[in-house]
């Protein structure tokens, strides 16, 4: 298997086969310093002495946040943790997984089911969408996935906190009681033209066509302020987003299932897993505190605040009792 030739090539080597597949396309990686300390709470008593586990994540807050809190953890646990986070694309990341360069990365079930594995469709069930994507990427790519979290970072619908509470609507559905005049809505156009994005949408919950007087095309990352202002009731969003609490925004729940499942999960390379099964014990215990909720505050801290992701992931594992300094 290919693990044992980067056993022998050693970390260093891994990078630079990293670095060389990703230089082809301008790419690259950017580590930099990452805290370690003791194990504790949860997760006290994990050891992983004598593992080399290179961590890659993708280069959006939410990934690069991950990933460090990944590292913190395998570090704290006596493990050699590789920094490879902040790797531009997705495809890119996926590579790297699939030629075990590197070993571990957190991924959505969404993107490996469509992206990845090229299914028109999505699973609606989101614990059938875990197993399916799980036991499709033991099989081919000897990839393990660990459970999945609560946290699923899809598309949404959200609006004003103010907003919310006048018409009374916390759910997708709940949108067909707003008058039809007023159901206005701030779109970028890749999902206001995609076949499973804003038209199939308004379908599937019997929604009236909304034309060109009640939508607003802008830039993805002008809808949040758009929202906030009040220039459409409704904005697209990713459900994970910092700004969404950084301006009091609400996201609707998608209570009949339209949007795939995005739930976040540890991928590890099936060869490291065999030789150190408790990093799944690691990873288990942390997806566990993260929810949307929680992630977005994270992302706030990143995006709206200014502050280091290594920080950031830091202190929470602090707060929450997985780590304690040496």
């Amino acid at each position: 298997m290919k693990r044992m030739n980067k056993t022998r090539l050693g970390m260093a080597t891994a990078a630079t086969l990293l670095t060389g597949l990703l230089s082809g396309c301008g790419l690259g990686t950017a580590g930099g310093y990452v805290p370690s300390g003791e194990l504790a709470g949860p997760v006290e008593g994990v050891d992983l002495e004598g593992a080399q586990i290179s961590v890659g994540s993708k280069n959006f807050t939410e990934q690069i946040i991950l990933g460090k809190m990944a590292v913190i953890l395998f570090e704290s646990a006596g493990a050699n943790a590789e920094d490879l986070t902040n790797v531009p694309g997705s495809n890119s990341v996926r590579m790297a997984m699939v030629e075990d360069i590197m070993d571990f990365q957190w991924e959505y079930t969404g993107t490996a089911w469509i992206t990845y594995m090229g299914h028109v469709d999505p699973i609606p069930d989101e614990q059938e969408q875990y197993e399916a994507v799980r036991d499709a990427d033991l099989e081919e790519n000897g990839l393990v996935w660990t459970k999945p979290s609560e946290l699923n970072n899809t598309y949404a619908l959200a609006m004003t906190a103010e907003n919310s509470e006048e018409y009374g609507i916390t759910k997708m559905s709940e949108i067909a009681d707003v008058d039809e005049a007023e159901q206005t809505f701030c779109l970028d156009a890749e999902f206001a033209s995609r076949n499973d994005g804003f038209e199939p949408m308004l379908e599937h919950y019997n929604l009236p066509p909304a034309p060109n007087d009640r939508r607003s095309l802008m830039d993805l990352g002008a809808i949040y302020q758009a929202t906030a202002n009040e220039e459409c009731l409704f904005g697209e969003v990713f459900a994970t987003d910092g700004r969404i609490p950084a301006l009091d925004l609400v996201v609707l729940e998608d209570d009949e299932k339209y949007f795939p499942r995005y739930n976040l999960s540890g991928v590890i390379n099936g060869e490291l897993y065999n030789e150190y099964p408790q990093i799944e014990e690691l990873v288990d215990a942390l997806t566990e505190r993260l929810d949307n909720e929680t992630m977005a505050a994270l992302n706030e801290r990143v995006d709206v605040h200014g502050e280091e992701p290594a920080e950031v992931a830091w202190d929470f594992l602090i707060e929450e009792g997985f780590v304690t300094e040496e």
